[in-house]
């Protein structure tokens, strides 16, 4: 892939190399939002990397945001993940939300963040259970109830783009900005998960959450069409991105490893060990199979081929999976090491195994791509 046209990614590196990547270790153990990187970040002009000029933004494309969150994810699977939920959040922000608001976001001053899956529709995200009540026309209010399972940086980002079900419209769901702090919004878990446990990834409850209606992003009944048209493209990618970035990192801390640790008996060192080489030559083509696919699905996006859809679907999947093997491989050549939480093998190994059950999860893509495949209809 090409750089980035529009913004220095040396600007970047500094940013990974001198606040993010020291604090990723720390952000892990602690199982705390990583604030410092994400001001960092902010105050670098990443928050509002696909803002477009005219509010103030870099204007960056989703080519843009996907290098971006590969490099974070080499660095902390967390705060790639926030930037992942952000910048699809964003996305959406950029077509339907106010003015005032992009610009807030090209500012690098609102982070946001996407409240689409549901306890009662688990991973089913497409198929919001909360609702949006019309109070009265003099107020032009809307009462929206909901219980959000899974909100990253549910207690951070400063906005939400919302799904429920149709105001009035016989569509299938609507999308919302609903603002950090609205009364009625409740959160009564802390993250504590095995992995990306930086990410404050929460449940939200709404009960009687009141906002404009003009905080509606599109038209009522028109949510699955963003979802599907903006949404998912933005978040597959990206959470792909998210994953290879784990295995490059993966890559390079278990070669570094093998390098160095040794069979003193033998005079050898574990890279000179033909079945461990074997096992790292498999890390290395699997995540290379993964980020080739994934290059392919954002050229396909940039140039609406045919199969657009196909490789939307295939990328998550094929990215996720991979990760599995691949932390998984890391953690067998290096052996006990890896099992110490001082390696860096082990985050990454945690790290890689939410993307799988991410909704869409990976079965619920098997799914969908073998009815693409067979020429069923999706839904």
């Amino acid at each position: 892939m090409t750089a980035i046209v529009s913004f220095d990614l040396a600007i970047l590196d500094a940013v990974i190399v001198s606040v993010i990547a020291p604090a990723a270790g720390s952000v892990d153990r602690a199982g705390t939002f990583p604030r410092q990187s994400i001001d960092a970040l902010a105050k670098a002009g990443l928050l509002g990397l696909i803002s477009s000029r005219d509010v103030g933004g870099t204007g960056g494309t989703l080519a843009d945001a996907a290098q971006v969150v590969e490099r974070l994810g080499q660095a902390c699977g967390s705060t790639a993940m926030i930037m992942c939920m952000h910048y699809s959040a964003t996305a959406v922000i950029e077509t339907h939300g106010s003015k005032p608001l992009r610009e807030a976001i090209a500012s690098g001053k609102h982070l946001s963040t996407l409240a689409f899956s549901e306890s009662g529709s688990r991973s089913m995200f497409w198929a919001p259970l909360s609702t949006a009540t019309a109070t009265s026309t003099a107020s032009a209010s809307v009462r929206l109830d909901a219980m959000k399972s899974w909100v990253t940086a549910a207690g951070e980002a400063d906005s939400y783009v919302w799904s429920s079900k149709p105001l009035a419209s016989a569509g299938a769901s609507t999308l919302w900005l609903v603002p950090k702090g609205s009364p009625g919004l409740s959160s009564s878990k802390a993250f504590d998960g095995i992995g990306l446990r930086g990410n404050d990834s929460s449940p939200i409850t709404a009960t009687s959450v009141m906002v404009p209606q003009s905080s509606m992003l599109g038209k009522d009944g028109d949510g699955f069409n963003i979802m599907m048209g903006v949404v998912l493209p933005w978040f597959q990618v990206l959470n792909s991105a998210m994953s290879i970035g784990l295995m490059n990192a993966a890559v390079t801390a278990t070669a570094d490893h093998m390098a160095r640790t040794r069979f003193e008996h033998l005079g050898q060192t574990v890279a000179e060990q033909p079945v461990p080489r074997a096992k790292i030559a498999y890390m290395r083509v699997r995540a290379d199979m993964a980020r080739a696919l994934w290059l392919d699905t954002i050229a396909a996006i940039s140039s609406n081929r045919a199969d657009t859809m196909l490789r939307v679907l295939e990328v998550k999947f094929a990215a996720s999976e991979a990760a599995l093997e691949v932390t998984d491989l890391g953690m067998r050549i290096c052996g006990g090491a890896a099992f110490r939480r001082e390696s860096p093998i082990e985050r990454l190994f945690r790290d890689a195994r939410a993307a799988a059950v991410m909704a869409p999860t990976s079965d619920a893509l098997s799914d969908f791509i073998g009815k693409a495949v067979c020429g069923l209809p999706l839904f």
